[in-house]
């Protein structure tokens, strides 16, 4: 057994381990639930991770909420799950890994990889998806009434004493009984009914579809053909939209590894990423970030209204306060123009509660502001960005209302589970910008 070590994430501690000695590292983000020391019971895991260990320095981690992770209210985003994932290599000593995600951490590593691709030299995606539920451009996505009822059998499986043995045998059916009984303990062990209900429905909600390509790092995309939880399309459609992204299907029909078919799925793994991260490290020139605009309604009338001096020290002030809460929310400033901020964040939630908290700092001066929000593919050039995504998050800016914070519908949708609200405004034109874009109003957070 390992020994379990802590990480500080923020206000939460996250459980991992470190495994091995090998000259990459390789950090293995985990399914649904887990349990960094019940985990090793299980014939499948304990299999891969030592596998990967014999050729690599693995670190492997309980997500928030779940294992020996503080537990948490609610069902953490993608956002504070990739700040996880950077916790945990940075108390680990790694700067730079290959990142592994199985199932539901799939969508996280994703977002990790196409946030930071500085520090991610290869990524393995295994059995996930870019979002659950059916769309009429995702055909192949479970159905509302499908995935309630998956949910309803999950929570069944908490509360019928045995039942979650039943449940899991659906997903490793070549599994023998100790080891259908080890999984069965992670599950029970690694989260409660709630955590595991919250945990769902975050899943139902998000959508990283529009992260896809931006992921720059050497991609490997395996699924089981027969997997019974997660249709093979959901697969092929990640590997489709990751540039250059390899991919393999297992013939299997099993959702978790198991004992069985983890020896298949170790030896795709250790051949593509003792290739992968040999190749030569190119400086990051795109990255996934959320930029901010905001400025001061009526600034002009309000500055005639007062005079120069009265108008700057009025001025100052604001400027003050918006900067206080970039700092807070670790938003970076890269311009001011008058009386408008343009900041970029590498998590949406917290741009948007940055958003939020400027509005309020800002009105106890007797000011208002219009904020936008955009998150997408930035050039980077001498550490700011530019790039469509920048025109996109002016353009939503300068539509937003006095005193509202107006974001596009990609930001909503990486923003799943953090308990934010929205009102849709609808589809809109935006200067400049091709097609109709749905844009929302931040109700509350």
């Amino acid at each position: 057994m390992p020994q379990t070590r802590y990480a500080r994430s923020g206000d939460v501690v996250i459980a991992y381990q470190v495994v091995g000695e090998g000259p990459f590292d390789v950090v293995v983000a985990p399914s649904f639930v887990s349990h960094v020391e019940l985990q090793w019971e299980a014939a499948g895991w304990a299999t891969l991770l030592r596998g990967i260990a014999e050729q690599a320095r693995v670190l492997v981690f309980d997500k928030r909420g779940t294992g020996m992770s503080d537990r948490v209210a609610g069902a953490p985003t993608l956002e504070e799950r990739s700040d996880d994932i950077r916790a945990v290599m940075d108390a680990a000593g790694s700067q730079r890994a290959a990142l592994a995600g199985f199932m539901d951490s799939v969508p996280m590593s994703v977002v990790f990889a196409a946030s930071h691709p500085e520090r991610v030299s290869a990524l393995v995606l295994y059995g996930g998806m870019a979002r659950v539920l059916w769309a009429p451009d995702y055909l192949f996505g479970d159905t509302e009434r499908e995935a309630r009822d998956e949910l309803g059998e999950i929570i069944d499986s908490f509360l019928t004493p045995g039942a979650e043995e039943a449940v899991l045998r659906r997903d490793v059916p070549s599994a023998d009984q100790d080891e259908v009984r080890a999984l069965a303990r992670v599950f029970r062990y690694g989260a409660s009914p709630g955590t595991a209900e919250a945990l769902y429905r975050m899943n139902m909600a998000m959508d990283v579809r529009e992260v896809l390509p931006l992921v720059s790092a050497p991609t490997l995309v395996v699924h089981q053909r027969a997997d019974p939880s997660v249709r093979m399309e959901h697969g092929r459609y990640l590997a489709q939209h990751i540039p250059g992204a390899a991919y393999v299907e297992l013939d299997g029909a099993e959702h978790v590894p198991t004992a069985a078919t983890a020896p298949r799925l170790l030896a795709q793994m250790l051949a593509f990423l003792r290739e992968a991260v040999t190749r030569a490290v190119p400086e990051p020139d795109r990255v996934l970030a959320t930029v901010l605009f905001s400025d001061i309604v009526g600034s002009t009338a309000r500055a005639a209204e007062l005079g120069d001096a009265r108008w700057r020290e009025l001025l100052a002030a604001h400027h003050a306060r918006v900067r206080a809460q970039l700092a807070r929310y670790r938003g970076t400033e890269l311009d001011t123009a008058g009386d408008g901020f343009f900041a970029r964040f590498d998590g949406p939630a917290r741009a948007i509660r940055c958003a939020l908290a400027i509005r309020a700092a800002v009105r106890e001066i007797g000011l208002q502001v219009r904020v936008g929000l955009h998150a997408g593919e930035c050039e980077v050039l001498d550490g700011k960005v530019a790039g469509i995504a920048v025109a996109i998050g002016a353009r939503v800016s300068a539509r937003a209302a006095a005193g509202e914070v107006l974001v596009s519908q990609t930001v909503k949708d990486l923003v799943a589970g953090s308990g934010i609200a929205f009102d849709d405004r609808g589809l809109a034109e935006l200067k400049g910008v091709p097609g109709e874009w749905r844009l929302y109003s931040v109700a509350s957070s």
